[in-house]
């Protein structure tokens, strides 16, 4: 049983999306669910394409669209023009922004040119760029009203994710764990761009946590906060996962051996809830302590009231990239329960008392040692592309990868701009594993898949859920589908031509709903799939589009 609105005098922090989608997330709580049911399972097939706009690039493009007073505003992954203000009606252009980016920053991005959409609040835009700046813009004419320096992008720090807007702040992390960056999550004033806070999640020699460093090695200690946060607004608290240290192999942290001692790296690969007044850290869970994996702690929380056996838990749920699903209770951290969506081996389960995950035997690698055979694979049972979460059904919809890997330690010297990875890795799909994509409905209750469909390519786009008794979801071969939230059955699907990243998105104009999601596969992060993502680049052709539909009346 999932309960909405108000449980035993708790507001829930979801807040549902309608006519407009108005944050990344459709919501504080990244809930990805929209009201909307104009569309729905009994007339889906009569999706037809309304208007579609270029988006001016070959790179891969990543942006949930915002939906704001009949303005669909949508960012593009290089250029040349950055942000688009469209009629959302048709797709005519009110304006475009293209800021002055320098041009070598691409050699400093990690995993693909990419940016995965803005903020609004108040007629005002916020994006961050791969520049590592943040920048504000007058919403109705696109005019720059301020931009800061977050970071200093030839160190790798650039922004892909956009910020999240609290009160009167704009809060944003940015990239850099592949190039031991330090990472950090910063607040600034909306008004002018000036900074409030910016709390580190690496520790130095003598601060709080630095005893699970070896030495000063906090400093290039990785831990960014590349991707998104939530926000409870009766709580006050805001979510966060933070990436892989710096480098990934623990072994010059001082592990000699499978027992990692006390250098488990805090706070990375975690998940940290902090006071967004002031950026104190009020709780954290390391997901994968002395993450040696690259399996991070990024991917996105999301926060929902659910009836677990009769008592009412104001929960966070989270699809790690180490392949464990984890309900807590957001007020606390604490682990209600954590059990594998996808095949897991580098742990064999999630202490109850502890919260810390039980290592398997072979599975960490060493310096020069490798680990083979490692389930998942550093792209994690799930990358970025987000999940969603229907309060109708109480099922979370995931874009899961069954895949795995050998992973071997190796010694590496840190230099400013440069991949610090302290790995060497191999990848495929073994014949085993012959569908490594996955879409899974899950239940966050009983932990277990309600359906599946299993897809023959990884890296599905994210999805998003309605009303209407309805999923939707992209793929690597360019296929948008519309899914019944039930039972799994595919009820609609549409070639775009080129395949998806993102999540689509859903709003009413005039009456009308439309669905809208950004098309556009590059080669990213791909490349170090091997063979498997050979077949990925293939079955996906170059372009980038914002496509959007109705029905056909």
């Amino acid at each position: 049983m999932v309960l909405a609105g108000v449980c035993a005098g708790y507001t829930n922090a979801r807040a549902d999306s309608g006519d407009e989608w108005v944050t990344y997330g459709g919501d504080t709580s990244n809930t990805r669910y929209s009201t909307l049911s104009q569309i729905n399972t009994q007339n889906v097939t009569g999706l037809r394409v309304a208007w579609m706009r270029s988006l001016g690039s070959l790179e891969s493009q990543e942006s949930t669209p915002l939906v704001i007073n009949g303005v669909m505003y949508v960012t593009s992954s290089a250029g040349p023009k950055t942000i688009f203000a469209l009629n959302a009606k048709d797709g005519s252009i009110k304006w475009t922004y293209e800021p002055d980016i320098p041009e070598d920053f691409k050699q400093y991005t990690c995993c693909g040119i990419g940016n995965r959409g803005l903020a609004y609040k108040d007629g005002k835009l916020f994006v961050g760029r791969l520049d590592s700046k943040l920048t504000a813009l007058d919403a109705e004419t696109g005019r720059e009203l301020w931009t800061t320096q977050v970071n200093d992008y030839k160190q790798g720090a650039g922004i892909t994710s956009p910020p999240m807007l609290i009160k009167d702040l704009v809060i944003t992390g940015y990239t850099g764990g592949e190039f031991g960056v330090r990472g950090a999550l910063q607040a600034y004033k909306q008004s002018d761009g000036s900074l409030v806070w910016r709390t580190y999640s690496t520790p130095l020699p003598g601060e709080p946590g630095s005893e699970t460093w070896k030495g000063d090695s906090g400093k290039n200690g990785g831990g960014t906060f590349w991707n998104v946060g939530a926000y409870d607004a009766k709580l006050n608290l805001l979510y966060w996962g933070t990436g892989n240290a710096g480098p990934w192999s623990t072994e010059p942290r001082g592990a000699s051996k499978p027992d990692i001692g006390q250098y488990t790296n805090l706070h990375t690969a975690s998940t940290l809830a902090l006071n967004p007044e002031t950026g104190k850290i009020v709780w954290s869970y390391q997901d994968t302590p002395a993450d040696a994996w690259d399996y991070d702690g990024v991917n996105e929380q999301v926060l929902a009231d659910i009836d677990i056996k009769g008592r009412v838990e104001h929960t966070l749920l989270k699809a790690g990239r180490n392949g464990f699903f984890y309900v807590m209770n957001r007020e606390t951290g604490k682990i209600i329960s954590a059990k594998p969506y996808v095949e897991t081996n580098w742990a064999t389960g999630v202490d109850p008392e502890s919260g810390r995950p039980i290592e398997g035997v072979g599975k960490r690698p060493f310096l020069n040692v490798w680990a083979k055979d490692v389930c998942p694979s550093l792209f994690g049972g799930k990358q970025w592309p987000p999940v969603s979460y229907s309060p109708d059904t109480g099922l979370v919809y995931i874009p899961a990868m069954e895949m795995c890997m050998d992973i071997m330690g190796k010694e590496e010297q840190k230099k400013t701009g440069k991949f610090y990875l302290g790995a060497d890795f191999r990848m495929d799909t073994p014949p085993q594993r012959p569908d490594p994509g996955r879409l899974l409905a899950w239940d966050p209750v009983n932990q277990k898949t309600a359906w599946v469909i299993k897809e023959d390519l990884p890296l599905l786009g994210g999805t998003m859920t309605t009303k209407g008794g309805l999923v939707f979801y992209g793929n690597i071969r360019g296929f948008l589908h519309a899914v019944d939230a039930k039972s799994g059955q595919v009820l609609w699907k549409f070639n775009l031509g080129t395949g998806v990243n993102q999540s689509p998105i859903t709003y009413m104009i005039d009456g009308k709903q439309y669905l809208a999601v950004v098309a556009g596969r590059g080669a990213g992060a791909v490349s170090f799939m091997g063979k498997a993502g050979e077949r990925a680049i293939a079955a996906s052709p170059l372009g980038g589009y914002v496509v959007v539909f109705a029905l056909d009346k």
